[in-house]
């Protein structure tokens, strides 16, 4: 599959109450503007005066976990801080915890955080959003391990978030799947359409996982109360940002899919209905 890319170059502001757009090389991805809590006007600040957060749930990786570290590392300089959250907990079974904690002896920018209390993965991120915002994170990088997303994709992020909006969002519907599976892409694909339906939202990809977020709206999120107990989680969080200054950019999401079970279909419909409710009575 051809992997269609696009570079942000500079964001357009727009109105009050209107969309903005971030015009690329290629294409014109849409932002909202002037939504609720932290969307006022703000100046951007510089990228040596930001602490940066890095949240990634481990397991299971191998001698693959401290190869993606490092390579996440490589593409997060010019920061004031840097620190990457590894969250581990009872899913590992084989020595990718080891590994990271040998690495953490010689890298300060590692943290190796073990969470044995974990019930699901929604926990494993929740704990690792949480670690960051205790450790004074500005800016906070969620990226999943195991190359399924592709460090060399980062630095995009860096440059939307710059422009002074509250998250930038990576999406494979502008980028590409490469190695999933067409029932994965369907799943992906019918669930962003359901959900831009129900909720109001209007992004390309409402369930990826490489996202960025000011320390302000991880907050806003987190004190929402994310409720999904399986990945439906990461349209949870989207559609609590839908109002706020973002913008999507184009990732390339290289993975063989896993099983999806009738259980997590079950919870991504049953959470959507209940935001749906939400949505209107005005509580959204």
């Amino acid at each position: 599959m051809v992997c269609r890319r696009s570079k942000v170059s500079v964001v357009k502001r727009a109105p009050q109450g209107k969309p903005a757009c971030i015009l690329t090389d290629e294409r014109v991805v849409e932002v909202l503007v002037e939504g609720a809590c932290c969307t006022a006007q703000k100046a951007a600040s510089p990228r040596s005066a930001i602490n940066l957060g890095i949240v990634c749930p481990m397991a299971n990786e191998g001698d693959e976990a401290v190869a993606f570290c490092q390579e996440v590392l490589k593409h997060c300089s010019g920061f004031h801080t840097v620190t990457f959250f590894a969250v581990f907990d009872r899913v590992t079974k084989d020595e990718s915890l080891n590994l990271m904690r040998e690495l953490e002896r010689s890298e300060p920018r590692l943290r190796v955080v073990w969470a044995p209390e974990n019930r699901c993965v929604v926990d494993a991120y929740m704990r690792g959003f949480k670690e960051a915002l205790a450790a004074g994170s500005d800016w906070i990088l969620e990226i999943d391990a195991g190359f399924s997303h592709q460090p060399s994709d980062i630095p995009q992020f860096f440059d939307a978030m710059e422009q002074g909006l509250d998250c930038v969002f990576g999406s494979r519907s502008i980028g590409c799947f490469k190695d999933s599976s067409m029932k994965r892409r369907f799943v992906s694909m019918g669930g962003t359409m359901l959900a831009n339906l129900l909720l109001g939202t209007r992004q390309t990809d409402m369930t990826s996982g490489f996202e960025l977020f000011s320390r302000e709206t991880l907050q806003m999120a987190i004190d929402r109360g994310i409720q999904s107990k399986a990945h439906f989680f990461q349209t949870e969080i989207k559609a609590y940002c839908r109002n706020l200054r973002f913008v999507e950019v184009p990732i390339t999401y290289r993975a063989a899919s896993p099983r999806l079970g009738s259980s997590a279909i079950t919870e991504a419909f049953r959470q959507l209905w209940r935001l749906f409710r939400l949505r209107l009575r005005g509580q959204l």
